[in-house]
């Protein structure tokens, strides 16, 4: 079965496994999901992720964190560029995600890069997605 929205499909087994508690999910690979996954582990929302092959299929395997009563550290992660409805924001218009306590991907000129950084590198770009 092909999949039109891969980066929501990754989204959403991330989503899914944190609300099952799962340790672990592994993702098909590909460039802009590596990026977007090495900003959640600089923002603190993963434990860490590796690139894992099974079957001769390259995979990365992300591991999930909780808090010492077992609550997952994703509270919300939300695809907002969609094929079909692609959405650009400039600098100025970026939006905060809980008053800075979520994070937006931006994938800009520049790289995927977050939110906060492209305001501080005055570039815009295309949203991917909001983690808080």
């Amino acid at each position: 079965m092909s999949v039109s929205d891969p980066i929501a499909d990754m989204l959403t087994k991330i989503r899914n496994a944190s609300a099952a508690k799962h340790e672990k999910v592994d993702v098909s690979s590909s460039n802009l999901k590596l990026q977007i996954i090495k900003i959640l582990k600089n923002e603190g929302f993963i434990k860490n992720f590796k690139k894992v092959t099974k079957d001769d299929l390259p995979f990365i395997r992300i591991f999930l964190k909780y808090d010492d009563n077992q609550v997952p550290v994703i509270h919300g992660i939300k695809r907002v560029s969609t094929p079909g409805r692609r959405v650009y924001c400039g600098y100025k218009d970026l939006p905060s995600i809980y008053n800075g306590i979520g994070v937006v991907v931006v994938s800009s000129s520049t790289g995927v890069i977050t939110g906060k950084k492209a305001k501080e590198a005055r570039v815009g770009g295309e949203l991917i997605c909001t983690v808080w």
